[in-house]
Protein backbone atom coordinates (compact mmCIF):
# COMPACT_ATOMS: atom_id res chain seq x y z
CA UNK A 1 0.00 0.00 0.00
CA UNK A 2 2.43 2.34 0.66
CA UNK A 3 4.61 1.70 -2.79
CA UNK A 4 0.97 2.33 -4.23
CA UNK A 5 0.56 5.82 -2.20
CA UNK A 6 4.04 6.75 -3.29
CA UNK A 7 3.31 6.64 -6.89
CA UNK A 8 0.31 7.86 -6.45
CA UNK A 9 1.44 11.21 -4.34
CA UNK A 10 3.98 11.20 -7.13
CA UNK A 11 1.77 11.74 -9.80
CA UNK A 12 -0.48 14.64 -8.15
CA UNK A 13 2.34 16.12 -7.23
CA UNK A 14 3.26 16.50 -10.82
CA UNK A 15 -0.34 17.73 -11.62
CA UNK A 16 -0.64 20.23 -8.68
CA UNK A 17 2.89 21.77 -9.71
CA UNK A 18 1.65 22.33 -12.97
CA UNK A 19 -1.35 23.93 -12.21
CA UNK A 20 0.34 25.87 -9.70
CA UNK A 21 2.54 27.08 -12.77
CA UNK A 22 -0.04 28.13 -14.74
CA UNK A 23 -1.54 30.34 -11.71
CA UNK A 24 1.36 31.95 -11.61
CA UNK A 25 1.80 32.58 -15.45
CA UNK A 26 -1.87 34.20 -15.38
CA UNK A 27 -1.25 36.08 -12.41
CA UNK A 28 2.25 37.53 -12.56
CA UNK A 29 2.37 37.89 -16.45
CA UNK A 30 -1.17 38.77 -17.01
CA UNK A 31 -1.85 36.22 -19.38
CA UNK A 32 -5.59 35.03 -18.99
CA UNK A 33 -5.60 31.73 -20.76
CA UNK A 34 -9.78 31.12 -19.54
CA UNK A 35 -10.46 34.41 -20.96
CA UNK A 36 -9.04 33.42 -24.47
CA UNK A 37 -11.49 30.79 -25.09
CA UNK A 38 -11.97 27.08 -24.29
CA UNK A 39 -9.90 26.21 -27.81
CA UNK A 40 -6.90 28.39 -26.23
CA UNK A 41 -7.28 26.47 -22.65
CA UNK A 42 -7.60 23.14 -24.08
CA UNK A 43 -4.10 23.86 -26.46
CA UNK A 44 -2.61 25.28 -22.98
CA UNK A 45 -3.38 22.05 -20.95
CA UNK A 46 -2.34 20.08 -23.76
CA UNK A 47 0.93 21.56 -23.67
CA UNK A 48 1.57 20.84 -20.02
CA UNK A 49 -0.47 17.92 -19.56
CA UNK A 50 1.62 16.20 -22.24
CA UNK A 51 4.61 17.64 -21.78
CA UNK A 52 5.60 15.94 -18.40
CA UNK A 53 4.49 12.83 -19.72
CA UNK A 54 6.53 13.13 -22.95
CA UNK A 55 9.97 14.41 -21.72
CA UNK A 56 9.50 11.30 -18.42
CA UNK A 57 9.64 9.01 -21.66
CA UNK A 58 12.25 10.87 -23.55
CA UNK A 59 14.47 10.70 -19.90
CA UNK A 60 13.47 7.04 -18.94
CA UNK A 61 15.89 4.94 -19.73
CA UNK A 62 18.55 7.74 -18.55
CA UNK A 63 16.32 7.87 -15.32
CA UNK A 64 16.14 4.49 -15.17
CA UNK A 65 19.78 3.78 -14.76
CA UNK A 66 20.77 6.29 -12.82
CA UNK A 67 17.57 5.34 -10.52
CA UNK A 68 18.27 1.35 -10.66
CA UNK A 69 22.21 1.52 -10.65
CA UNK A 70 22.12 -0.14 -13.89
CA UNK A 71 24.95 -1.62 -15.39
CA UNK A 72 25.04 -2.09 -18.63
CA UNK A 73 26.57 -4.78 -20.55
CA UNK A 74 28.73 -3.50 -23.14
CA UNK A 75 30.93 -6.50 -23.01
CA UNK A 76 30.11 -9.80 -21.30
CA UNK A 77 32.58 -10.62 -18.80
CA UNK A 78 31.05 -14.47 -17.64
CA UNK A 79 29.17 -17.38 -19.56
CA UNK A 80 25.81 -15.90 -17.52
CA UNK A 81 26.60 -12.13 -18.88
CA UNK A 82 27.31 -13.93 -22.67
CA UNK A 83 23.95 -16.37 -22.25
CA UNK A 84 21.50 -12.57 -21.37
CA UNK A 85 22.87 -10.66 -24.04
CA UNK A 86 22.07 -13.86 -26.19
CA UNK A 87 19.06 -14.64 -25.21
CA UNK A 88 17.88 -10.91 -25.11
CA UNK A 89 19.12 -10.84 -29.15
CA UNK A 90 16.88 -14.00 -29.78
CA UNK A 91 13.83 -12.90 -28.07
CA UNK A 92 14.27 -9.07 -29.78
CA UNK A 93 14.83 -11.20 -32.75
CA UNK A 94 11.68 -13.33 -33.03
CA UNK A 95 9.97 -10.21 -31.47
CA UNK A 96 10.88 -8.23 -34.38
CA UNK A 97 12.55 -5.40 -32.85
CA UNK A 98 15.78 -3.85 -32.52
CA UNK A 99 18.24 -5.01 -29.72
CA UNK A 100 17.73 -3.56 -26.93
CA UNK A 101 20.27 -2.28 -24.19
CA UNK A 102 21.04 -5.28 -21.25
CA UNK A 103 21.30 -4.53 -18.04
CA UNK A 104 21.82 -5.91 -14.61
CA UNK A 105 20.39 -3.91 -11.51
CA UNK A 106 21.98 -4.91 -7.58
CA UNK A 107 18.71 -6.27 -6.12
CA UNK A 108 18.13 -9.14 -4.16
CA UNK A 109 14.25 -8.90 -5.20
CA UNK A 110 13.49 -10.75 -8.25
CA UNK A 111 12.82 -8.48 -10.46
CA UNK A 112 13.33 -6.97 -14.18
CA UNK A 113 11.47 -3.88 -16.35
CA UNK A 114 12.03 -2.46 -19.41
CA UNK A 115 11.92 1.13 -20.87
CA UNK A 116 12.85 3.39 -23.64
CA UNK A 117 11.06 6.31 -26.03
CA UNK A 118 11.48 3.65 -29.09
CA UNK A 119 10.96 0.14 -29.61
CA UNK A 120 14.22 -0.28 -31.60
CA UNK A 121 16.14 1.26 -28.93
CA UNK A 122 14.76 -0.12 -25.46
CA UNK A 123 16.56 -1.27 -22.39
CA UNK A 124 16.22 -4.21 -20.57
CA UNK A 125 17.29 -5.12 -17.34
CA UNK A 126 17.15 -7.70 -14.58
CA UNK A 127 17.90 -8.02 -11.05
CA UNK A 128 20.80 -10.03 -9.62
CA UNK A 129 18.45 -11.60 -7.41
CA UNK A 130 16.89 -13.04 -10.49
CA UNK A 131 19.62 -14.29 -11.67
CA UNK A 132 20.52 -16.31 -8.74
CA UNK A 133 17.02 -17.78 -8.17
CA UNK A 134 15.33 -18.21 -11.21
CA UNK A 135 16.62 -21.40 -13.53
CA UNK A 136 17.51 -20.00 -17.09
CA UNK A 137 14.09 -20.98 -18.39
CA UNK A 138 12.40 -19.53 -15.99
CA UNK A 139 14.51 -16.46 -16.48
CA UNK A 140 14.25 -16.30 -20.49
CA UNK A 141 10.06 -15.84 -19.70
CA UNK A 142 10.88 -12.97 -17.56
CA UNK A 143 13.16 -11.81 -20.75
CA UNK A 144 9.99 -12.60 -23.40
CA UNK A 145 7.56 -10.23 -21.07
CA UNK A 146 9.78 -7.61 -21.13
CA UNK A 147 10.62 -7.96 -24.54
CA UNK A 148 6.85 -8.22 -25.33
CA UNK A 149 6.16 -4.71 -23.88
CA UNK A 150 8.67 -3.50 -25.92
CA UNK A 151 7.33 -4.88 -29.29
CA UNK A 152 3.92 -3.93 -28.35
CA UNK A 153 4.92 -0.09 -27.79
CA UNK A 154 3.65 -0.34 -24.16
CA UNK A 155 6.01 2.41 -22.75
CA UNK A 156 4.40 4.56 -25.51
CA UNK A 157 1.11 4.02 -25.29
CA UNK A 158 1.43 4.34 -21.61
CA UNK A 159 2.95 8.17 -22.07
CA UNK A 160 0.63 9.05 -24.57
CA UNK A 161 -2.52 7.77 -22.05
CA UNK A 162 -0.53 9.70 -19.71
CA UNK A 163 -0.26 12.68 -21.41
CA UNK A 164 -4.16 12.77 -22.53
CA UNK A 165 -5.16 12.44 -18.85
CA UNK A 166 -3.25 14.84 -17.46
CA UNK A 167 -4.75 17.44 -20.33
CA UNK A 168 -7.98 16.74 -19.28
CA UNK A 169 -7.63 17.17 -15.41
CA UNK A 170 -5.80 20.52 -15.77
CA UNK A 171 -7.96 21.28 -18.43
CA UNK A 172 -11.28 20.14 -16.86
CA UNK A 173 -10.29 21.20 -13.15
CA UNK A 174 -9.54 24.67 -14.16
CA UNK A 175 -13.27 24.97 -16.00
CA UNK A 176 -14.57 23.70 -12.55
CA UNK A 177 -12.10 26.56 -10.88
CA UNK A 178 -13.81 29.44 -12.85
CA UNK A 179 -17.71 28.50 -12.36
CA UNK A 180 -17.18 27.84 -9.25
CA UNK A 181 -15.31 31.25 -8.50
CA UNK A 182 -18.20 33.06 -10.34
CA UNK A 183 -20.92 31.12 -8.98
CA UNK A 184 -19.99 31.23 -5.41
CA UNK A 185 -17.27 33.99 -4.87
CA UNK A 186 -19.25 36.02 -7.07
CA UNK A 187 -15.93 37.19 -8.17
CA UNK A 188 -17.02 38.96 -11.89
CA UNK A 189 -13.19 40.75 -12.15
CA UNK A 190 -11.19 39.73 -15.40
CA UNK A 191 -8.20 38.22 -13.04
CA UNK A 192 -9.54 34.87 -11.33
CA UNK A 193 -9.89 34.88 -7.58
CA UNK A 194 -8.93 32.57 -4.65
CA UNK A 195 -12.06 30.84 -4.83
CA UNK A 196 -10.74 29.55 -8.52
CA UNK A 197 -6.78 28.61 -7.31
CA UNK A 198 -8.44 26.89 -4.14
CA UNK A 199 -11.13 24.76 -6.13
CA UNK A 200 -8.87 24.51 -9.16
CA UNK A 201 -6.53 22.60 -6.59
CA UNK A 202 -9.11 20.30 -4.96
CA UNK A 203 -10.60 19.61 -8.32
CA UNK A 204 -7.39 18.76 -9.74
CA UNK A 205 -6.57 16.35 -7.23
CA UNK A 206 -10.04 14.59 -7.32
CA UNK A 207 -10.06 14.12 -11.24
CA UNK A 208 -6.41 13.23 -10.82
CA UNK A 209 -7.22 10.23 -8.03
CA UNK A 210 -9.44 8.62 -11.37
CA UNK A 211 -7.25 9.35 -13.92
CA UNK A 212 -4.65 7.18 -11.90
CA UNK A 213 -7.17 4.36 -11.97
CA UNK A 214 -7.47 4.51 -15.56
CA UNK A 215 -3.83 4.41 -15.91
CA UNK A 216 -3.25 1.80 -13.71
CA UNK A 217 -6.35 0.09 -15.47
CA UNK A 218 -4.42 -0.10 -18.89
CA UNK A 219 -1.24 -1.39 -16.66
CA UNK A 220 -3.22 -4.27 -15.56
CA UNK A 221 -4.22 -5.15 -18.87
CA UNK A 222 -0.96 -4.86 -20.02
CA UNK A 223 0.61 -7.00 -18.15
CA UNK A 224 -1.99 -9.65 -19.00
CA UNK A 225 -0.49 -8.94 -22.40
CA UNK A 226 3.37 -9.18 -21.88
CA UNK A 227 2.53 -12.24 -20.04
CA UNK A 228 1.36 -14.02 -22.91
CA UNK A 229 3.81 -12.69 -25.44
CA UNK A 230 6.38 -14.08 -22.94
CA UNK A 231 4.98 -17.10 -23.15
CA UNK A 232 4.67 -17.42 -26.89
CA UNK A 233 8.50 -16.54 -27.11
CA UNK A 234 9.44 -18.59 -24.04
CA UNK A 235 6.69 -21.06 -23.69
CA UNK A 236 3.62 -21.22 -21.61
CA UNK A 237 4.90 -23.46 -18.91
CA UNK A 238 7.78 -21.37 -18.56
CA UNK A 239 5.92 -18.42 -18.01
CA UNK A 240 3.62 -19.78 -15.42
CA UNK A 241 6.20 -21.10 -13.59
CA UNK A 242 8.46 -17.75 -13.77
CA UNK A 243 5.24 -15.95 -12.23
CA UNK A 244 5.53 -19.06 -9.23
CA UNK A 245 8.92 -18.24 -8.87
CA UNK A 246 8.35 -14.21 -8.44
CA UNK A 247 5.54 -15.39 -5.34
CA UNK A 248 8.85 -16.33 -3.92
CA UNK A 249 10.50 -13.17 -4.16
CA UNK A 250 12.31 -11.61 -0.52
CA UNK A 251 14.61 -8.38 -0.94
CA UNK A 252 13.59 -4.57 -0.81
CA UNK A 253 10.94 -3.31 -3.90
CA UNK A 254 11.65 -0.96 -6.31
CA UNK A 255 11.33 2.41 -6.07
CA UNK A 256 7.56 3.80 -6.61
CA UNK A 257 8.80 5.60 -9.72
CA UNK A 258 9.83 2.53 -11.50
CA UNK A 259 6.73 0.02 -10.31
CA UNK A 260 5.30 0.58 -13.20
CA UNK A 261 7.78 -1.25 -15.32
CA UNK A 262 8.72 -3.91 -13.28
CA UNK A 263 7.48 -7.47 -13.80
CA UNK A 264 7.20 -7.95 -10.04
CA UNK A 265 5.36 -5.22 -7.93
CA UNK A 266 3.30 -7.35 -5.02
CA UNK A 267 -0.49 -7.35 -4.22
CA UNK A 268 -2.33 -5.54 -2.06
CA UNK A 269 -6.58 -5.22 -1.05
CA UNK A 270 -9.50 -3.82 -0.95
CA UNK A 271 -9.92 -0.15 -2.49
CA UNK A 272 -6.22 0.21 -3.03
CA UNK A 273 -6.52 -2.27 -5.66
CA UNK A 274 -7.49 0.23 -8.40
CA UNK A 275 -4.52 1.92 -7.91
CA UNK A 276 -2.33 -1.50 -8.98
CA UNK A 277 -0.06 -1.23 -12.02
CA UNK A 278 0.21 -4.93 -11.94
CA UNK A 279 -3.03 -7.64 -11.51
CA UNK A 280 -1.81 -9.97 -8.55
CA UNK A 281 0.68 -12.98 -9.70
CA UNK A 282 -1.90 -15.64 -9.36
CA UNK A 283 -4.45 -13.90 -11.69
CA UNK A 284 -1.49 -13.70 -13.86
CA UNK A 285 -0.81 -17.75 -13.46
CA UNK A 286 -4.63 -18.11 -13.74
CA UNK A 287 -5.11 -16.52 -16.94
CA UNK A 288 -2.26 -18.75 -19.13
CA UNK A 289 -3.57 -21.69 -17.44
CA UNK A 290 -6.75 -21.08 -19.00
CA UNK A 291 -5.33 -19.62 -22.39
CA UNK A 292 -3.11 -22.90 -22.26
CA UNK A 293 -6.29 -24.81 -21.95
CA UNK A 294 -8.36 -23.84 -24.55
Amino acid sequence: MKRIFLFLVTNLAVLALLTLVIFIIEQVFGVHLAGSGLGGLLVFAAVFGFGGALISLALSKWTAKRMMGVRVIAAPQSDLERWLIATVKRLADQARIGMPEVGIFDAEEMNAFATGARRNAALVAVSSGLLRSMSRTQAEAVLGHEISHVANGDMVTLALLQGVLNTFVIFLARIIGSFVDRALFKNDRVQSGIGFFLTTMVAQIVLGIFASMIVSWYSRRREFRADRGGADLAGTANMIDALQALKQSRGEPMPPQMQAFGINTGSTNGFMRLFMSHPPLDERIAALQSQELR
